[in-house]
């Protein structure tokens, strides 16, 4: 049933979900704004054997309201050289990526809250990302609509975990084949994503947050390479640096951050030449909360 809901989505549903995000925010029982810059030097790419700089500059908006949670995040990357923009520039490439996940609960709903064990709620989550990047490879354009149920658990701060269905595609226009063949949108196959995201308390200054994502393969790539099942984890111990000097709590942090990304965007070892698929990334972190 969620297959045939995802595959009928159109696209004013994405509207319709903006729309939504915008009346949740100005009802909001809660909010928290955010921006942040972070940077590393050990970021990879498919079929690029070599470590990447990046620095990446992000805005992100999480709140509650009356009958659930939205979240909203747009990062907006910058390499350096050695990912570069194009063929004719040493400059690096850009790329923007936006998440936005809005989550329904079920217990807000019926006005008695779901739990049982450890679990403090349950609800539905739909959403989409959306992508577009400038290199010399891929150039990717992706544009992916998720759906599935949510679980809350009762933990100090939050955790929370998801199944959900992926539907995903690609529109790539690199410079060498066989990326350059690709003529028009590619659709990959449905395909399921386990994810959790969480923010756990350590103490009065210090917190642990991040997110995880296992995902499975999406069938043939838009080249008729066999994709892989994809791992994202990205962890970070932030320190409540304006708290410790007085200041607001969470207004300024900083903190290390630590990225996990085993086949990258679905690219194995076997399609790489087990170049770019795997990245272990460490980075600095730097964050304001308005």
């Amino acid at each position: 049933m969620t297959a045939t809901i995802l595959r009928r989505l159109p696209a004013a549903w994405i509207l319709a979900t903006a729309s939504l995000a915008g009346g949740a925010v100005q009802a909001a029982d809660w909010s928290d704004t955010a921006i942040s810059w972070r940077t590393g030097n050990r970021f990879r790419e498919p079929f690029n054997r070599d470590n990447v700089g990046k620095n990446i500059f992000a805005l992100t908006h999480a709140s509650g309201y009356q009958y659930g949670s939205n979240f909203f995040n747009l990062d907006m990357l910058v390499s350096d050289s050695k990912d570069p923009g194009s063929l004719n520039q040493t400059d690096g490439a850009q790329e923007a990526y936006l998440v936005y996940r809005h989550t329904l609960d079920i217990g807000k709903l019926r006005g008695a809250p779901v739990k049982f064990g450890p679990v403090s709620g349950a609800g539905v989550t739909v959403g989409f990302d959306w992508n577009a990047k400038n290199d010399v490879g891929y150039n990717s354009r992706k544009r992916m609509l998720v759906a599935g149920p949510t679980l809350m658990w009762d933990v100090p701060g939050f955790l929370s975990t998801s199944l959900l269905l992926l539907r995903e595609s690609n529109a790539p226009s690199g410079a060498f084949p066989p990326i350059s063949n690709v003529r028009g949108r590619y659709t990959y196959d449905l395909h399921p994503m386990l994810t959790a995201s969480w923010g756990i308390p350590a103490g009065e200054l210090w917190s642990f947050e991040g997110f995880a994502n296992f995902i499975a393969s999406k069938g043939k790539s838009e080249t008729g390479a066999d994709t892989g099942a994809e791992t994202n984890i990205d962890m970070q111990l932030m320190f409540d640096a304006g708290a410790a000097m007085g200041y607001k709590k969470r207004t300024f942090r900083v903190g290390l951050e630590y990225q996990y990304w085993n086949n990258k965007f679905g690219n194995t070892s076997a399609t790489t030449g087990g170049q770019g698929y795997r990245a272990k990334t460490p980075m600095v972190r730097v964050a304001y909360h308005f």
